[in-house]
């Protein structure tokens, strides 16, 4: 299973986690990770969903830097400003944080088979969506604000 998510921050506005889960089945000739479509759909959802244009903060990952994403990025200027993280810098990575809190809560977790995983990732992660408070608690583990920093 795989799993992207972008937690979104505006000033007075509430905290939004928007994630896409992906479940594996070992078909043969199934992808096995997100797609540069998952997440393109992953980023047009949260612009539709936020009504407002997207500063998306992302980490070096070679679906994220693919010639293909990197097309539709550049089609998509009028709302899309990419801005990428330090070549490995997690702790910079305020979705991260929401990583971390939803596999706590799986600790010493026994399931059927990946669709009840799947089930219960969704379950978690959807708790975490009515918690604004925890969802700006990811960026300050961070030390990130949204206040630009003076000249």
């Amino acid at each position: 299973m795989s799993v992207a998510g972008l937690a979104c921050y505006r000033p007075g506005a509430r905290s939004r986690l928007f994630y896409r889960l992906r479940v594996h089945r070992s078909r043969k000739g199934e992808r096995r990770s997100m797609s540069e479509a998952d997440y393109a759909a992953l980023v047009t959802a949260a612009h539709i969903q936020l009504a407002a244009p997207v500063i998306l903060i992302w980490d070096n990952l070679n679906t994220h830097i693919s010639a293909a994403m990197c097309e539709w990025i550049d089609t998509r200027k009028d709302w899309l400003t990419v801005e990428r993280l330090p070549a490995y810098a997690p702790e910079l990575n305020a979705v991260e944080g929401a990583w971390a809190h939803m596999k706590n809560s799986l600790g010493n977790l026994a399931v059927r088979d990946v669709s009840q995983l799947a089930a219960i990732v969704k379950n978690r992660l959807k708790s975490i969506q009515y918690r604004p408070a925890l969802i700006e608690s990811f960026l300050a583990q961070t030390g990130l604000t949204l206040e630009p920093e003076p000249p």
